[in-house]
């Protein structure tokens, strides 16, 4: 269960720095409310995934699940530059994530 939570508090990495961009420096309400939220929530999840990840491990795919969602979000719909070495990097470290969840593991 705990890969669960460390997978959720990802996605709502995700949505916070998504959220972060639109809040436009905090001047907008509603993004800067889910900002809060979302950063909470992800929070939590990365917590109650501590139970049993270690915190190395733990931490470094939690912060690689958003930095690959929110560079894949952006490149797909914030049309940001998709050139190869960038999508090569974002291969990588999606490599990375998974090797990290393989090495936990064993």
């Amino acid at each position: 269960m705990s890969w669960i939570y460390l997978v959720i508090a990802g996605v709502f990495e995700i949505c916070f720095a998504l959220s972060l961009k639109y809040s436009e420096s905090f001047t907008r309400l509603w993004p800067s409310i889910a900002f809060i939220v979302f950063t909470v929530l992800s929070y939590y999840f990365l917590d109650k995934a501590l139970g049993t990840i270690p915190l190395g491990t733990a931490y470094a795919i939690w912060t690689g699940i958003g930095a690959c969602g929110i560079a894949l979000i952006g490149i797909i719909f914030l049309k940001e530059p998709a050139d190869f070495w960038r999508i090569f990097f974002i291969f990588t470290l999606i490599g990375s994530i998974v090797g990290l969840k393989f090495a936990s593991n064993s």
